[in-house]
């Protein structure tokens, strides 16, 4: 088979789906076949990534949700005639017609809707919107194959779209194991201290309901004499920028420490280190860093919502995340957890979230592109 991936997003700037673009291609790397890969990359990383010779780099430095990208990628793909094309996101050119498959993280844009949910003036949002879903049909309708990385997401997939189940298929995301350096210089380095923090690490949009997660934290300190931390790991964009004043208003702020991106070999020990790793979303594809969180051996504590459900089953402790005394209370659990106790979830939670992984996820991607072009 000759297969274009469509890497573009490839990169840990691009958050979720950049790490899965990542763990795709390093995945099927690892796979013998006698498929024949062609990878399209932007200038970034076109260079610095070496490929086995039954694979080939492309260079396509074009933008995402660009005009170039409805123009130029199709000419491009139907020059170079490849028996599939995998799109890693929705963006799939409204030209493009040929056989292609495509990877559904979330629906996230589906639901999220306002003014609110946006750093954009209200002209351009709904005009970028009225686009976007004209783009995600055409990627629904006209792919052979849907990939999504959990039973939710198929679910509402089949509800928006009434689409056959068995078009949809569930392929888990995998985990990395996070590189845990020595901890005491990264500590001194944001500023924090080990077991008196919990973390955030993710984006700062309207749903990761940050809003309340920061007035959990203000309310456990007010019922205890120690001091405890949010610490917050999200690069700064004008979302932070809406959570900065949020943190004043609530007089939050000695409270919440605001780290912006923090690099990988890092990460690690800041997971490591904390009491938990708190993930207060109202809506999630899939839930990466959790599973991340757990790798490094830390606790998760997560919204009580169906996908979080199905991805960790009873390896976190949950809470209802419209009630802020239910996330400060799940807080205070972990807190008061003994020591013993600490370590037998961490212990059990870590053997659970090994099943997740990128070898795992490329094996049955590759299968579906074996059953496609036959």
């Amino acid at each position: 088979m000759r297969i274009v991936i469509d890497a573009r997003m490839y990169g840990l700037e691009n958050t979720g789906i950049g790490r899965y673009t990542i763990g795709l291609i390093e995945g099927l790397k690892r796979i013998k076949t006698n498929n024949k890969y062609l990878v399209l990359l932007r200038k970034k990383y076109f260079n610095q990534l070496n490929f086995p010779s039954n694979w080939k780099k492309i260079l396509v430095d074009i933008d995402h949700y660009s005009y170039s990208e409805q123009i130029k990628l199709p000419k491009l793909l139907y020059r170079l005639k490849p028996d599939l094309v995998h799109f890693l996101h929705f963006n799939v050119p409204l030209l493009y017609r040929d056989h292609f498959i495509v990877t559904i993280h979330d629906l996230l844009m589906h639901r999220q809707k306002g003014v609110k949910a946006t750093t954009l003036p209200a002209p351009l949002y709904f005009a970028k919107r009225f686009a976007y879903k004209i783009v995600f049909d055409h990627a629904i309708k006209n792919s052979l194959q849907i990939i999504v990385p959990s039973k939710n997401v198929k679910k509402e997939i089949i509800s928006y779209y009434k689409v056959p189940g068995n078009k949809i298929k569930i392929v888990h995301e995998g985990a990395d194991i996070p590189m845990i350096k020595k901890g005491k210089m990264t500590l001194e380095k944001y500023g924090l201290d080990g077991k008196n923090y919990f973390i955030y690490v993710g984006n700062a949009y309207p749903h990761k309901n940050l809003h309340r997660a920061i007035k959990a934290i203000f309310l456990l300190n007010k019922s205890l004499t120690r001091r405890y931390l949010l610490a917050i790991v999200c690069a700064r964009n004008i979302f932070i920028k809406r959570l900065e004043k949020d943190l004043k208003s609530l007089k939050a702020r000695k409270f919440v420490k605001l780290l912006g991106f923090v690099p990988d070999e890092e990460l690690g020990c800041l997971y490591h280190n904390s009491l938990a790793m708190i993930f207060p979303s109202l809506s999630e594809g899939f839930g990466l860093p959790g599973l991340e969180a757990i790798l490094s051996g830390t606790i998760v504590c997560l919204s009580d919502i169906p996908v979080f459900k199905e991805v960790y089953a009873g390896n976190a402790l949950y809470f209802d995340p419209y009630n802020i005394t239910d996330i400060k209370n799940s807080l205070l659990k972990v807190i008061k957890m003994s020591r013993i106790e600490r370590k037998n979830l961490i212990r059990k939670s870590q053997e659970f979230t090994k099943k997740y992984n990128w070898d795992t996820m490329s094996r049955e991607t590759l299968k579906i592109y074996g059953q496609i072009i036959k």
